[in-house]
């Protein structure tokens, strides 16, 4: 009788404090979103939503990767400028097309690796060494074009206004970049290792783990999100812009911290951050057909962003309480059996 009268409040309690309320709230968000507006809903409005948030949840995927390591990327912005710029020169000079994007992508991963590097070699906060790459890879792409945009990009804009079926090549892009994390994380050794570190880097390294070759191989990983992103949004745009990516690490963070990435390290879901990104791309979407003004959207953005990590704080410290007391009410069972 107490077991069964229990039961009820447990599955509720694990849907809203849960790993699960995060889609619970991304469900109501379409329901309530939907009644705003019939347009909501279509078909067109959806692949609008998924075109614009493409490019910060793919950065968002890198985010994730280095934030359940324990790590963080300040300069994802600054280098998606960089290898995006880079890979538009390399294009204005060969006309070669899939090697643009290799360029693109190989420059983001180096500077992932420079990133890594600082941070192991030197043992420098990540917070530390992302900020000062985010300040050279801004100069070294304001210094290459003068502070110059680049236009008349002819076919390289086939990688960011492109389509496939009907589906936008961002999208595509954007879903094979969700499933291949969700593998790393769930299926290989790598993604393993990285949440064994986030969660207690100290027992990690006890149990054989080598810490600084897995933080460069997230990193690595993150770099190359970046660099691909890069490409993307500057064919998007249709455009080298030095100073594009301004602000978009802090999206990219946002949405993983809605879904449900714990900034203590340890915690977080390919699918989790997905589902933060549509939520803030809901919410943006919905924001813009009411009309409400930037200005006051990114009030409300920053207000998300408080509340996320004083959830994730307010968590974390909920389940170190029960842990305690779940230990300190173990030992006695125990002494009497």
């Amino acid at each position: 009788m107490n077991t069964a009268t229990r039961s009820v409040p447990a599955r509720w309690t694990l849907f809203t404090n849960g790993r699960y309320s995060i889609y619970l709230i991304l469900v109501a968000m379409i329901v309530v979103s939907s009644i705003i507006s019939p347009v909501f809903l279509s078909t067109t409005n959806f692949l609008n939503i998924s075109r614009q948030i493409s490019i910060t949840t793919i950065l968002a995927f890198g985010q994730t990767l280095l934030i359940i390591c324990g790590l963080i990327d300040l300069s994802a912005g600054s280098v998606l400028a960089l290898s995006g710029l880079l890979s538009v020169m390399f294009f204005k000079a060969t006309g070669m097309f899939v090697p643009s994007m290799i360029v693109g992508i190989a420059i983001g991963s180096a500077c992932g690796l420079v990133n890594g590097w600082i941070v192991t070699r030197f043992n420098t906060p990540a917070f530390i060494a992302t900020l000062a790459m985010q300040t050279a890879a801004r100069g070294a792409a304001l210094m290459m074009t003068s502070g110059q945009n680049i236009y008349e990009l002819d076919t390289f804009t086939g990688w960011g206004q492109g389509s496939v079926l009907g589906i936008p090549s961002p999208v595509i892009f954007l879903v094979a970049i969700a499933l291949l994390t969700w593998y790393v994380l769930n299926h290989t050794r790598l993604g393993r290792y990285i949440y064994a570190i986030g969660g207690n880097q100290e027992a990690a390294r006890a149990s054989g783990i080598r810490i600084s070759r897995i933080k460069m191989a997230a990193f690595l990983l993150n770099g190359a999100l970046v660099g691909l992103a890069g490409v993307l949004y500057m064919s998007r745009v249709n455009a080298g812009l030095p100073n594009a990516g301004i602000g978009f690490e802090f999206d990219a963070m946002t949405a993983a911290i809605i879904g449900g990435t714990s900034f203590s390290g340890g915690i977080g879901t390919a699918i989790g951050t997905l589902a933060g990104a549509f939520i803030m791309g809901f919410l943006g979407n919905i924001m813009n057909l009411l009309g409400v003004q930037s200005y006051l959207q990114q009030i409300i953005k920053g207000g998300i962003i408080v509340l996320a990590v004083a959830y994730d704080i307010s968590s974390k410290h909920g389940k170190e309480k029960k842990v305690a007391k779940g230990g300190a009410t173990e030992k006695p069972t125990a002494a009497v059996s």
